[in-house]
């Protein structure tokens, strides 16, 4: 069981280093970015920044980074 919770820790790790290096890249490149978010779910926590919302949420199984304008579909 260990075992188990100590690969879960290493995996959210390497999951928030790899979902930060998509949010920098955004930053330094002039994207918004809505949400830096670590875990799925439910959201466990959340602190608002000057432009961004941070979360951590209730499965450690993944991270995402929302953009600007992401989810709205485009005729383009």
């Amino acid at each position: 069981m260990t075992t188990i919770l100590i690969a879960l820790l290493f995996f959210s790790i390497i999951i928030m280093i790899h979902e930060l290096g998509h949010f920098l890249a955004a930053k330094a490149a002039g994207i918004y970015a809505e949400e830096f978010s670590i875990g799925m779910g439910p959201r466990l926590l959340k602190i608002s920044g000057k432009e961004t919302v941070y979360s951590l949420r209730l499965l450690p199984i993944g991270g995402y980074v929302r953009f600007l304008g992401e989810d709205e579909d485009s005729s383009e």
